[in-house]
Formats: C-alpha cells, structure tokens, sequence
C-alpha cells in the first residue's frame, strides 16, 4: 500500500473515520443554567434513593458526567444541592395545593382538587415527594413536608371557617380540624405513593367520602365512648 494510500484510509482521515464508526463527535456544551438543571435532576435521583448523608458528592459527579469542582462551582457543596432540589420541590408542590384551592368553588369540591393534587404530585413526581419526606435541609430545620403542611393547613381553616361558622362551631375548632383533614389526606398519600393501588381519582374520592361525610355529622360537643 502506498503512503497515498494510507494517508487516504487510516487513521489520520477524519472522513475514514467516521466511515467506520470511531469518530467522536463533541457533545455540545451546556450552559450555566443547563449545567444547574442537570445537576438538580441528578441529584434528586440520588437523593430519593439513598439520602443526603448516604448520596456521595463523587457519586453525583459521575452520574452527571462531570467533575466535582464544577457541583461546587453551582452549589458550594453537596448540602447546597440537596437544598436546592427540596425546594424546588416545595415551591411545585405548593403551587399545585394553592391552584386546587384558589379557583372558586365549594369547600368540598376545593377539598377533591386539593386532594388529586397531592396524589397526582406524587405520581408523576414520586422522587421528589421522598425527598420532601427525608432530611429536612438548613433552610428548613422543621422539614419542608412539615412546613408544607402549615401552609396549607393555614388555607383550610380559612376555606371552612365559613361552613364552620355556620354551624355554630368556633374558631378554634375549625383550626383543629383543618389540622386532622390535611393530616388525614398527607397520611394517605404517604400511604399511597408506595401502593398505587386503587387508582388515585378513587383514593381522592374515599377520602373526601370520610372527611365530608364525616363532616355532616359532627357534633358540637363530641363525647368518648369507651370512658366509663
């Protein structure tokens, strides 16, 4: 073979080399906030899974494709992540829970939308609402599912304090239960992220079957039975 040859089909040609498959082509570069969004995804994969103490700032890297400075150039170290992707968590989560109970409707029907709303979060969001559920991050000591819980607590008592009112019933006992309806739904979904079955259009349905039916009934001064 002569060098003509040779220089035409080996290795040096880049048109011989991609005609046999071992050229590499470069990936194109992300930019910053592309960079950010990928390490977040990333994380909250790790971070469901194993946790924050038990995810590891190399295991993230390599998972990423990446080296670690660049982890520590977006978030200053594995912590600053995991804060990262519970919150972004949070806020979705929560806007979810305020769109269902903004809309105007009836307290029961708010109560449906707020309830789908939790269930279809954790169905399509099923790493983040472990996340949520874990490590509570230094932005929030309480944990952000707690906190999370407040607020919208905080919205139910101010949607039935009308039908509350109207019964006769106080404010105070309209808080407390605001407190054992979200409770009772944030317990079933919990629950259900790990069940799935039935389908969560009919969990939604149950629960506001005992919530509001129960609700119908109540009675302004409740007595133990199995006292003496």
């Amino acid at each position: 073979m002569s060098k003509s040859t040779r220089a035409a089909g080996g290795a040096g040609n880049p048109a011989a080399t991609a005609e046999t498959g071992s050229v590499r082509i470069p990936r194109p570069r992300m930019t910053g906030p592309q960079r950010r969004s990928q390490l977040v995804d990333v994380g909250r994969g790790l971070f469901a899974v194993r946790g924050l103490d038990g995810t590891t700032i190399e295991e993230i890297a390599a998972a990423a494709g990446v080296s670690k400075p660049v982890i520590y150039e977006h978030f200053g170290s594995k912590e600053g992540l995991y804060t990262q992707v519970v919150e972004f968590e949070y806020r979705f989560l929560l806007a979810a829970i305020n769109d269902a109970l903004t809309e105007e409707a009836k307290p029961r029907i708010l109560v449906e939308r707020a309830a789908l709303a939790l269930l279809t979060y954790i169905e399509d969001r099923t790493d983040g609402f472990r996340i949520l559920l874990r490590d509570a991050p230094p932005s929030q000591p309480e944990g952000a599912f707690s906190t999370l819980l407040s607020h919208v607590t905080e919205r139910v008592e101010h949607i039935l304090s009308g039908e509350f009112s109207r019964r006769g019933f106080g404010a105070a006992d309209g808080a407390m239960y605001a407190q054992m309806l979200v409770g009772m739904v944030a317990m079933t979904g919990q629950w259900w992220q790990d069940s799935r079955q039935p389908d969560k259009r009919a969990v939604a349905a149950h629960l506001v079957n005992l919530a509001w039916n129960g609700l119908t009934g109540l009675k302004k001064e409740p007595e133990l039975r199995s006292e003496p």
